[in-house]
């Protein structure tokens, strides 16, 4: 049996969370005060996800950057892979909140998007 203690970070309340695996398969979770830390728990201890923020060039516009993020979320293991994939890219202005700016980023099949306007 293991036990992994978090701190639940779906909600402002930061529950001190214990989840308790037995063969890679969650059994319990405590500690929660709402549904959320126990889906989070759950998530976290098997398969741990992250939203991705970072920026990228702009040429031709009012800001040299435009601040960018996953759409969704994407495994952990390809945080890295995701900024280095977005080292490089420019785009030109103009751009529009929730423009594509890059496709399927590390073969996640997650979408980059711009977060503001340029």
């Amino acid at each position: 049996m293991e036990v992994r203690n978090l701190t639940c970070i779906s909600c402002p309340m930061g529950c001190a969370l214990t989840a308790t695996l037995e063969g890679g398969e969650v059994i319990s979770v405590t500690g929660n005060t709402c549904k959320r830390g126990d889906i989070y728990a759950r998530k976290e201890v098997t398969n741990p996800t992250r939203i991705v923020t970072s920026t990228v060039r702009v040429t031709g516009g009012t800001a040299d950057m435009v601040s960018v993020k996953t759409k969704e979320d994407i495994p952990k293991g390809k945080i890295f892979d995701c900024v280095t994939a977005l080292k490089d890219v420019t785009v030109q202005a103009p751009v529009k909140s929730g423009d594509v700016i890059l496709s399927d980023v590390a073969g996640t099949g997650v979408d980059i998007i711009a977060t503001k306007s340029v």
